[in-house]
């Protein structure tokens, strides 16, 4: 299993929109680069869970948790020319962009701020952190545990 930092702008999609959802899953659309593309289509897998991140706003922070529910597939905005993440490039023959489903599991009891995280030294190797701007991140088991602790979850729970 592995854990993943999945960032969003809450006015473009939140963790409560996701909760709201039918059966609380969405596909996690709109990825256009490469980086986290890869992490999509290669490394992500069912079961993976995620720290459901709001950024760009006034105190960024994780919110909640969620779960890989599909692993990755093409993202058929891509195909669409009436969507906004459309790319002419990509062909259902020849995928370019990949798409995973999330599930909503739960919010943090408390959330864990932009400003805490940069602040715990056990923390500091976090591409959060280190201001990589990839809105999909790796996360280690012992900076998940962190995170989970910080947000007030003393053991890890079974989503």
């Amino acid at each position: 299993m592995n854990y993943w930092l999945f960032k969003t702008e809450p006015g473009c999609f939140s963790f409560d929109d996701l909760k709201e959802r039918p059966d609380m899953t969405e596909p996690w659309d709109g990825v256009r680069n490469f980086q986290a593309r890869n992490f999509l289509r290669d490394t992500i897998k069912l079961g993976d869970r995620l720290l459901f991140y709001h950024s760009n706003i006034a105190e960024p922070a994780v919110v909640g948790l969620a779960e890989i529910v599909r692993a990755g597939y093409p993202d058929t905005t891509a195909l669409n020319p009436n969507e906004e993440h459309f790319d002419p490039k990509s062909s259902a023959d020849k995928a370019i962009w990949y798409m995973v489903d999330v599930h909503y599991c739960e919010p943090l009891p408390r959330v864990v701020t932009l400003d805490s995280i940069k602040r715990n030294p056990l923390l500091t190797d976090m591409p959060l952190v280190m201001r990589s701007r990839l809105s999909i991140q790796p996360v280690t088991e012992d900076q998940w545990q962190i995170i989970l602790t910080m947000g007030g979850m003393a053991e890890e729970k079974r989503l």
